[in-house]
């Protein structure tokens, strides 16, 4: 099995719990606080290495407190580590907010994560065990650019998430093999409004026409909407789940996506594998720790764990 190589971002995550979201200028009570590692590169790589996959991580923590015990979490689910630099000052941190419903608002305080270039990574990439190389929004965009450019000149699929969203450089969508998104993301870079699947695979349409190979859309319990230049596009449900924590669940998806393409499954069956996963996540507080494991995943599709 080829490995997923993940380019990204490892957080700390500093979450704190709250009945509802407080008004401009209010003050409120917290419910509960903890720390918890995170990062949507990180998160991904997870998510993929729990669902079966060889991963490997590259990225950068910091020399603080929080740095070995990033490593090391990355480490005890399984991800190769060694691609992992340690930057002067702080590791990435994320500032996550969550209400009773398990939505969440993320203040991001980038770090290590925005403190490497492609010139210190780019041999440190396994470019020749690589299945497909993994890539967000929250390390510097001219090194993510980097890492795309190098990739299409080595015929190594991208899988793109623009998340935070912000609108890449046309130039680079031809570069992108698979852009997964949610639904806000897909609205700021096409500038269409998605309220449903018939929208969005609309709004997908404008990403392949610019030259993005496969679109995957995520739509919270709407389910996924998936289209591609070859013509196929399909929506897949979700699974039915009481969500108390939104947080991971959409790099759950991605990850778990990855893990199942690897193997060589049916762009269906890997759909329906991450949208179980994500499905999963939800369920569960805090982001790599609601991230659940190939076997809970496959008895979920199978109907034998309950929901």
């Amino acid at each position: 099995m080829k490995k997923i190589v993940v380019v990204g971002s490892i957080n700390m995550d500093l979450v704190t719990n709250v009945e509802a979201f407080p008004r401009p200028g209010e003050t409120i009570h917290s419910l509960g606080v903890g720390y918890q590692p995170g990062g949507k590169g990180a998160n991904q790589a997870v998510a993929a290495a729990r669902s079966g996959a060889s991963v490997q991580m590259v990225g950068a923590v910091g020399t603080d407190s929080f740095a070995q015990t990033l490593i090391d979490n990355l480490a005890g689910s399984g991800v190769d580590t060694a691609g992992i630099l340690r930057k002067e000052g702080h590791s990435g941190l994320a500032i996550i907010t969550v209400d009773r419903s398990g939505e969440n608002h993320i203040v991001l305080a980038g770090g290590s994560n925005k403190a490497f270039a492609f010139g210190e990574i780019e041999g440190r990439i396994a470019w020749d065990e690589a299945h497909a190389v993994l890539l967000q929004n929250e390390i510097d965009r001219e090194t993510t650019a980097a890492v795309m450019r190098e990739a299409k000149r080595r015929g190594v699929p991208v899988w793109f998430n623009p998340a935070p969203a912000v609108k890449p450089e046309p130039s680079l969508l031809p570069l992108i093999h698979t852009c997964i998104l949610n639904e806000t993301e897909i609205e700021v870079i096409t500038g269409a409004k998605v309220s449903g699947a018939e929208d969005a695979e609309r709004a997908a349409g404008r990403l392949l026409e610019a030259g993005v190979t496969q679109v995957v859309v995520t739509l919270g319990d709407k389910g996924c909407v998936r289209a591609g230049r070859d013509g196929e596009s399909v929506h897949v449900p979700a699974f039915k789940v009481r969500a108390v924590d939104t947080t991971a669940a959409g790099d759950t998806f991605i990850g778990a996506m990855a893990a199942a393409s690897s193997e060589g499954k049916p762009v269906m069956e890997a759909l329906r594998f991450a949208a179980a996963a994500s499905a999963l996540a939800v369920t569960r507080h805090g982001a790599q720790a609601s991230i659940p494991s190939r076997d809970e995943v496959e008895r979920l599709l199978s109907g034998s764990i309950r929901k």
